[in-house]
């Protein structure tokens, strides 16, 4: 008779207890997903004008907005494939070198967005960074979920989800920051000196570049963090023990056998309708402030810097909102957390778009309202991982969260087409209507699994 397993170690219940390979896991997956904010939103906060740009100026306005939602949906399709790919990679290969491979493809992809002449082009470049950044989700939220204490994942989740929205700030700070000055760099005598002489020899090999390309060179940073990765950070004990003592490794079909296919589709569904309400709103709204903005005569040299303000506003509210977010499910519970969270992220895009307001009300009071109710997502960093076994944990969270990417591609696509975005008011009826799959999220979602459970 074999002997015993050896009983495991009690768990942390103060930082103080928390050892160095916890730390190293837990620094990891924070800074990649601080980075994968940062890399996010570069696009978003300037698409409007980059796109513009790559389409000659066009003054068919219904058409570029169709190429940004292209653009965007292509990024989300990206995001839910590269969750699927890299989450199976995961399973496969561990959570520390799947995690690194992550870092790299969006890193260097979204420097590649710097060199981009036409749209399509740019459409590319997004695409692959985004399964860089959909991998980077299932993996780092596993290797959370599988190094720190179990009692502290609704915490884990705020503190991982406040490293994507700190990523937010980032890239809008350093876009505030250094927008004017690339702008005067392109300009006929804006900026003097060998600088405003690189960027003219520069356009004679690129002839679009221009000051919105340029941004995407900041997302080339995180490539360092890798060399740190595979070096530094182990790979989890649960994982490292599953995968030896596997006789046969779980395939993906077996998220869709037995009693895991109701966690599965239950979990699918209610992440296809909330990311999807929320990346219209996400990607949409700013567009929505330039309109009221541009339609209100603001100066177009202040228009970028009110915007990125509006939204660097927003995700500082919602860094409150993932702790939040953090406390109801230690009160309530993830799946009633959740449920509310959700209600109140309909209540504010409702009360957001239900009538015209001027860009003051929006940006200062009901924008960031909305943001502050978006700490649900942080909810499911450490609530889908435990849900499924082990080998197929990166596979089943990442598979489950990241095909809802694919939910909102679709809807980004009907948005930038069939939705009238000519003026200002057409905007707000159509991020009123998404505000719809907001609440069919709320309906759907009590019925998910109670709470996680680290399935064996």
């Amino acid at each position: 008779m074999p002997p015993p397993a050896p009983a495991a170690p009690p768990e942390a219940t103060r930082l103080s207890e928390i050892t160095p390979r916890q730390w190293k896991s837990g620094l990891a997956a924070w800074f990649g997903w601080m980075f994968d904010g940062m890399e996010l939103h570069l696009y978003t906060l300037v698409a409007g004008p980059l796109v513009l740009l790559l389409m000659d100026n066009t003054t068919d306005v219904a058409s570029v907005n169709e190429r940004k939602a292209y653009i965007q949906a292509a990024f989300l399709l990206g995001w839910a494939l590269g969750g699927s790919f890299f989450g199976r990679l995961g399973d496969r290969l561990g959570r520390s070198r799947t995690l690194a491979l992550t870092v790299l493809t969006y890193a260097l992809c979204t420097g590649l967005c710097a060199f981009a002449q036409t749209w399509w082009q740019l459409m590319i470049f997004r695409f692959v960074a985004a399964l860089g950044i959909g991998g980077e989700w299932a993996v780092g939220a596993s290797l959370l979920a599988e190094t720190w204490p179990k009692a502290w994942r609704p915490w884990l989740a705020a503190v991982l989800q406040s490293g994507v929205n700190l990523g937010i700030l980032v890239a809008a700070g350093l876009i505030w920051l250094l927008l004017p000055w690339l702008r005067q760099v392109f300009e006929a005598g804006g900026h003097p000196g060998w600088v405003h002489d690189g960027a003219m020899w520069a356009r004679t090999v690129l002839p679009k570049l221009s000051a919105y390309h340029l941004v995407f060179l900041i997302g080339v940073l995180p490539a360092f963090l890798v060399f740190w990765i595979r070096k530094k950070v182990p790979e989890p004990e649960s994982w490292a023990q599953a995968d030896t003592a596997a006789r046969e490794k779980p395939g993906v079909r077996e998220l869709f056998r037995g009693r895991l296919a109701r966690t599965t589709w239950l979990t699918l569904v209610a992440c296809a309708l909330s990311l999807s309400a929320w990346w219209l709103f996400t990607f949409w709204h700013p567009q929505h402030l330039r309109k009221i903005l541009a339609d209100g005569r603001t100066p177009a040299s202040e228009i970028d810097g009110r915007v990125t303000a509006a939204f660097f506003t927003m995700i500082a509210v919602s860094i409150v909102g993932n702790y939040f977010a953090g406390w109801l499910a230690q009160r309530l519970g993830n799946r009633r957390a959740i449920v509310l969270m959700f209600f109140g992220l309909f209540g504010g895009m409702v009360g957001a778009y239900a009538v015209p307001r001027g860009f003051g009300e929006l940006a200062w009071f009901w924008v960031p309202l909305v943001g502050f109710f978006s700490g649900v997502f942080g909810l499911f960093t450490m609530y889908l991982p435990p849900l499924f076994p082990t080998l197929l944990r990166t596979t089943g969270s990442g598979f489950c969260y990241n095909i809802g990417r694919a939910a909102a591609a679709v809807a980004q696509v009907v948005f930038g087409v069939v939705a009238p975005l000519k003026d200002a008011d057409g905007f707000r009826v159509a991020l009123l209507w998404s505000g719809a799959l907001a609440l069919a999220a709320a309906v759907w979602s009590w019925w998910l699994p109670e709470d996680a459970r680290d399935e064996g």
